[in-house]
Order: structure tokens, then C-alpha cells, then sequence
């Protein structure tokens, strides 16, 4: 099995990074500009939808929330043809700011293209990183949502919310 492992320490109280992470009906701007749709309880099912709540990237089901120090999900990420696998957010208060600890498991070592979800993660926790720190994602990561949006129509048709299930 692949594990992949990220951290980053964010200037901001872990309140903060903690209700970043875990909004719920708002934009998660890290996220792929994203809505994080759960209940956060545990077994229950979330998912992360387009803010017109057409598509959906990512599904799976809460498996702990402890605020504000960890929350963990399963995790099947319907752009790819990937397994559903257990991402891991922990956060630790640092001297200045909030260790930010992304564990991403469950991989089998067969699953082409790892290194490209582990690069995801990476943007993800810098434009967390600069959303808790400037208020903004930056200016790079704002044409990518454009681009992504102009081309939303040639989505895999398994990210049109009604072709979405949830694992279990």
C-alpha cells in the first residue's frame, strides 16, 4: 500500500484552520472551490460539490471528527479511477500557528499517477495556507477555478451529482 504524507504550518489560531477545513454549505477556496456537504458525525456519508451543486469530486463517509484536532474520511476521488482510500487531517497548535497534517492512505501500489494526487495535496495546503493567512487564494490558483469551470462540461459523467453514490 502507498501512503502519502503533507504538512504545513499555518500562521492562524487551530479554531481557525479547524472551521476552514470543516465549513459546511460555504466555499472551501483550498478545496477546489469546493462544498463540503455532511453532518460531520461519524459514519455518516460527505461529499465535495461545484457551488452550483451540479458535480461532485469527492465522496466517501466521515470515520472521526474530534474538533479542532482531527478529522478523517474516506475518500474516492471521482475524476480518477482510484479506490477508496482514508484521508487524515491533524492539527497541532505550533509556537505562531497550526501544524497542518495531511496523511492520505489506503492506495494500492498498482494506482498509476500517485505522485499527481500528492502534488494536489501540496497546492491544496499552500492555498489553505494563504487563505487563513491573507484572506485569498492566490492569483494562479484563481485561473486554474476558471479553467476549471469553462471546461466543467467534459467532466466524467460519474461527477454529475445524480450519477453519484456514496461507499460505504
Amino acid at each position: 500500500m502507498a501512503d502519502l504524507l503533507q504538512s504545513i504550518v499555518i500562521a492562524s489560531p487551530i479554531e481557525d484552520v479547524w472551521h476552514e477545513l470543516t465549513k459546511l454549505g460555504a466555499r472551501q477556496r483550498a478545496m477546489m472551490d469546493t462544498i463540503l456537504d455532511s453532518t460531520l458525525e461519524v459514519g455518516e456519508p460527505l461529499r465535495y460539490a461545484t457551488p452550483d451543486g451540479k458535480r461532485v469530486f469527492i465522496v466517501g463517509r466521515v470515520l472521526a471528527v474530534d474538533p479542532p484536532r482531527h478529522f478523517s474520511h474516506t475518500f474516492q476521488l471521482l475524476l480518477r479511477e482510484d479506490p477508496v482510500t482514508v484521508v487524515s487531517w491533524n492539527l497541532e497548535e505550533t509556537d505562531g500557528g497550526t501544524r497542518v497534517t495531511l496523511t492520505h492512505t489506503g492506495y494500492p501500489d498498482e494506482v498509476e499517477d500517485l505522485h499527481k494526487v500528492d502534488k494536489t495535496w501540496v497546492g491544496i495546503l499552500a492555498e489553505l495556507k494563504s487563505v487563513l493567512e491573507s484572506g485569498d487564494i492566490t492569483a494562479k490558483t484563481k485561473l486554474t477555478y476558471a479553467f476549471m469551470r469553462a471546461f466543467m462540461f467534459a467532466l466524467p459523467s460519474r461527477t454529475k451529482v445524480a450519477n453519484v453514490t456514496i461507499p460505504d
